[in-house]
């Protein structure tokens, strides 16, 4: 069926994303006249789904890629205080991941950290995986009616706080995370970006960084769960896994923790009940070569299924959206010393 005041046809099966099925669409050429002439139907669509599937387009590569994504978005955005690794293919294309394949990726909304984070991803298939690999999604209108109201209530009023331990080794090291090998330049950042930073003797780094959890979206207006706080929980982690980098590095120096805004830890049936929440409310699709899924950074999340064999999946970010656009009841600022 049609979304409603668009000329698109949407498909909505359960268990799915909002789907369009393009046809009579063979080049490259085409599909970027099909974008300008469907864009305000496009945007209207994920207004409503958060969402959207596109099956039919021919992305074959990275330049294809790159086509559709300037016919999505009106201006691209920057990968910032990176956490995962990817391959950059330049054009501001990159992989989704490039973590192993065996890991699972929870739900999360891209850059949700920082203060100013991209409005919309796109995401593409070029080869799809044998087994397993889908990218699942989940509207954060739903996880935020699905989390428990003693638990949002918090949320609101307190924020989130991110505390992140720079490694070598388990994480991403400073250097990469924000492209430089001057501390001086990273000072500066954390300044002009509301971070707070610590060095260690060691020149290690040491970040905390006070967020709000819960946004308003800036066209539509609705409230949306928008943080990491169980993607980076220890409580998400599996429990053998969090046992040996408890034991080695103590509750304090995990690469990646959370907390609610004055810094008190969530207990393990709290951050439960979030994944909890998310997993109700996940769909997916599963990958075909020259695959398109468009995804509104605020009103969804997304995540990575672990898989089998090879797996080719690009992603761009563009229309940046300052966090002081989305109406909160928490203002952005440097972390507390925790």
């Amino acid at each position: 069926m049609g979304s409603a005041g668009t000329r698109l046809e949407v498909v909505q099966r359960a268990g799915r994303p909002a789907t369009v099925h393009v046809t009579g669409i063979g080049t490259i050429d085409a599909a970027r006249s099909w974008l300008a002439d469907t864009r305000d139907d496009l945007r209207a669509a994920l207004d409503e789904h958060g969402v959207l599937f596109l099956r039919g387009l021919p992305v074959r590569g990275v330049e294809d890629f790159a086509v559709v994504r300037d016919g999505v978005v009106s201006r691209r955005a920057p990968y910032q205080e990176k956490a995962t690794p990817r391959s950059d293919f330049g054009d501001d294309v990159f992989s989704s991941t490039d973590l192993p394949p065996a890991q699972r990726i929870r739900q999360h909304n891209e850059n949700s950290y920082t203060i100013t984070f991209p409005g919309t991803l796109i995401f593409a298939c070029l080869v799809a995986p044998e087994r397993g690999g889908a990218t699942p999604t989940a509207d954060c209108r739903r996880v935020l009616e699905l989390i428990p109201d003693d638990l949002v209530r918090r949320f609101r009023e307190q924020g989130w706080v991110l505390r992140r331990n720079y490694s070598e080794h388990l994480s991403l090291p400073w250097r990469t995370s924000f492209g430089t090998d001057s501390a001086e330049e990273v000072e500066r950042y954390c300044a002009a970006n509301l971070i707070s930073c610590e060095w260690g003797q060691d020149g290690s780094l040491h970040t905390t960084q006070l967020r709000p959890a819960v946004l308003h979206h800036p066209r539509t207006d609705e409230a949306v769960w928008f943080n990491h706080v169980a993607f980076w929980n220890r409580y998400s982690l599996d429990d053998s896994i969090r046992e040996v980098l408890e034991s080695e590095l103590g509750e304090d120096g995990l690469p990646f923790a959370t907390m609610l805004g004055d810094g008190t830890t969530l207990t393990r049936d709290e951050v439960g009940a979030i994944n909890a929440a998310y997993d109700k409310a996940t769909v997916r699709e599963t990958w075909q070569p020259g695959d398109v899924m468009i995804v509104d950074n605020i009103l969804a999340s997304h995540g990575r299924e672990a898989f089998q064999g090879d797996r080719r999946i690009l992603v761009a970010m563009g229309d940046a959206v300052e966090v002081t656009a989305c109406r909160s009841t928490v203002a952005a600022a440097a972390g507390p010393k925790i």
